[in-house]
């Protein structure tokens, strides 16, 4: 359930996650140093214990941390009020409401020193800086034109890929960033650009209107982008307050009750389905009934001020539960998942060392010689689970470009009944006039992009579930794999020292596994979220972003859709010769689809076959990319471990080690190193229990 916040606590809130977000990279960037410190060191003493990947990973993940943001994606159709909502959140009156600025310009508002605005664009230009003013002046258009835009498919700015205002605000500061798409429509091209920021955003804020519950497109748009792909998304009902100003009698009370109570069914019976996480019903805490305008009004004249009575309160108690407790706490514990894997493989190394600086040369040669079976055991193990990617993208690559082809010969079957829904009300003597018929068949073509849209839309999301299912079973294998692999890597060290490894007392399975195992599975990112659609913190392997890219190269929508413009000749023949008595409306309907399908039968092999093979080499690429990532992690592993051993037999043979100086060394290598993992766990539980 969620509850009530102003927006100090909130900041507060934000503030006190930055501090532990800073706090823990610092100590990742200790470690780093120290280790970085100690190789060099450790060179011309025993030899290096070769930590070069811990180092690599530990200054990425502090890198990651320090310019981590909350990252927030504003969708909201036209006339909305998204703009108004946007300047409430922020607490300014920023972005201007009585037109809609940027039209078709996603526009990304994050903290700045200094105002100023940055128009990045599509074909390689160097980025255009400008004021405030200027960008007003040069990117916004009136409603009018942005709904003939909107409804010619058209971007009003089709050079422009995004523009970047900063602005010194205090919740830009405390580390969100806010995403402003464009109004929600069907172009190919926008749609995977909401894909793209939708797969890399923390949690999407959809904007509606009371006083339009529901449009089909924001149907449309939901069943298509966000239904069942495992996003947070956060619904904001705005214009609450001009529910009474609809009635009859504003004074009613009965009345307001009853319209509300209705009002807030039709939300529900639409919405309901997207607030499910883990089967738990959370529509409480996703759904708020807000009033921009009058938390604007409020903040803009004090900062401070209350927001009781806007929604604002309860929305800003939600998105604290979520940002503060459920995604810095996810964000942190990866961190402290690498801290702890790379102190526990520090501590292993040396406890490696230590009984090996006093034999003599060729004791160590002999021991080194004894754990050539567990090396090769420990290569067997990488080449039995690249086997197992090898075989799931094989067989991943074709079923989904199987599923494909299926799919897309099946249409053809449903076209009938699927497509009445997407016509335009059809005025049959349009077509008839040769004055009109082109904007008949403008229509005509619109309709057939948005029934392609959503039929592919359904599709994908048939195929995204299917390399969930399929990286869910790589993660159970990386954790088998992991466990066999710690095995023989114990066996080595009690064959080089002599001595039991003990029992590990901890449950957790990012404790006990090998550091390249943890990433196979999907416990440690080293990902980095920015604005070209790189992945997010939060998962290990992003297969959603370059599955995602590979089929917008692959442009499958625009080949489908292009056949509509070779369809068309056949189809107005076919409906000119059904002659002027063809005057009601439902049969123009039904002829106008019979028509359409006539034709799109004749071209859904060739799509289909064309497209097979560009869709399982995007997925093969996927599960290749995967592969490549998991082998150098292991290759890594091994070599490091070999070269550790190595490096020592190599002073051992060219010098006298001190036995003394090397152990004090050492352990307080060990001692530096397994502090800074302590202060991360410190930072990590203190934060839980500050916003617990």
């Amino acid at each position: 359930m969620s509850y009530k916040i102003d927006t100090k606590n909130f900041l507060t809130n934000l503030e006190r996650v930055a501090q532990v977000r800073a706090e823990v990279a610092d100590c990742l960037v200790q470690i780093a140093d120290t280790l970085q410190q100690a190789e060099s060191v450790g060179a011309n003493a025993s030899g290096k214990l070769n930590l070069e990947r811990e180092i690599e990973d530990a200054r990425k993940a502090s890198k990651n941390l320090r310019h981590g943001v909350f990252r927030l994606l504003v969708l909201g159709d036209m006339k909305r009020g998204k703009s108004t909502f946007l300047n409430a959140l922020i607490g300014e009156n920023l972005l201007p409401s009585d037109v809609n600025p940027c039209t078709a310009l996603l526009t990304v508002l994050r903290y700045g020193h200094d105002k100023s605005v940055t128009v990045h664009f599509k074909d390689g230009k160097s980025p255009q800086k400008l004021d405030f003013k200027t960008f007003k002046q040069q990117y916004t258009i009136p409603p009018g034109e942005a709904k003939q835009l909107e409804q010619e498919k058209r971007d009003a700015f089709p050079d422009v890929d995004y523009a970047v205002v900063e602005y010194p605000l205090p919740l830009l500061q405390k580390g969100v960033e806010i995403v402003d798409s464009p109004g929600l429509n069907d172009t190919e091209s926008r749609n995977e650009l909401s894909l793209g920021y939708i797969n890399n955003c923390h949690a999407i804020l959809f904007v509606l209107r009371a006083s339009q519950p529901c449009t089909l497109g924001e149907r449309r748009y939901l069943e298509n982008y966000i239904k069942g792909r495992g996003v947070s998304i956060f619904f904001l009902i705005n214009a609450w307050d001009q529910v009474r100003e609809s009635l009859i009698d504003p004074d009613d009370e009965e009345e307001l009750q009853e319209a509300s109570n209705r009002l807030r069914q039709v939300f529900k019976s639409n919405l309901a389905e997207y607030c499910v996480v883990d089967g738990h019903d959370i529509y409480e805490e996703r759904v708020f009934e807000i009033s921009a305008i009058q938390a604007l009004r409020r903040r803009v004249k004090d900062g401070s001020a209350s927001l009781e009575g806007t929604g604002f309160s309860e929305f800003l108690g939600a998105l604290n539960t979520f940002l503060t407790q459920e995604r810095a706490v996810s964000e942190l514990r990866q961190a402290r998942t690498l801290a702890r894997q790379t102190a526990k493989r520090v501590c292993e190394a040396i406890e490696r060392r230590l009984p090996l600086l006093d034999g003599d040369v060729n004791e160590l040669k002999q021991r080194i010689s004894s754990v050539e079976p567990e090396f090769k055991a420990l290569t067997n193990i990488r080449d039995r689970f690249k086997e197992d990617i090898k075989r799931m993208r094989d067989s991943k690559a074709r079923a989904i470009a199987d599923s494909f082809r299926a799919y897309v010969l099946n249409l053809g079957n449903t076209f009938e009944t699927d497509f009445l829904r997407y016509q335009p009300d059809i005025k049959f003597g349009d077509f008839l006039d040769q004055s009109k018929r082109s904007a008949f068949e403008s229509r005509l073509k619109q309709a057939f992009e948005q029934y392609i849209n959503d039929k592919l839309a359904a599709w994908s999301l048939t195929a995204e579930q299917e390399m969930n299912t399929a990286f869910s079973q790589l993660a159970q294998s990386a954790a088998q794999y992991g466990a066999d692999y710690t095995k023989v890597t114990n066996k080595i060290t009690e064959k080089l020292t002599g001595q039991k490894i003990p029992v590990g007392s901890s449950t957790l399975p990012e404790d006990s596994s090998p550091a390249w195992a943890n990433w196979a599975m999907g416990l440690v990112s080293l990902a980095t979220g920015n604005i070209a659609g790189a992945a997010l913190m939060g998962a290990g392997f992003d297969w959603k972003n370059i599955l995602l890219n590979m089929v917008a190269v692959i442009g499958i929508s625009t080949a489908v859709s292009m056949t509509f413009g070779i369809m068309l000749a056949p189809i107005t023949l076919a409906l000119v010769g059904l002659g002027v008595g063809l005057v009601q409306a439902d049969r123009a309907r039904l002829e106008v689809v019979k028509a359409t399908k006539k034709e799109l039968v004749k071209y859904l092999p060739q799509v289909a076959q064309e497209q097979w093979q560009p869709i399982h080499n995007a997925v093969k690429d996927c599960f290749d990319a995967y592969d490549r990532e998991v082998t150098e992690r292991i290759d890594d592993d091994i070599k490091s471990r070999q070269a550790e051993l190595d490096n020592l037999l190599a002073q051992k043979q060219s010098r006298e080690i001190n036995r003394g100086t090397e152990l004090e060394r050492l352990r307080k290598l060990e001692f530096d190193v397994t502090s800074e993992s302590r202060n991360i766990e410190t930072a990590y539980q203190e934060l839980l229990a500050a916003i617990g």
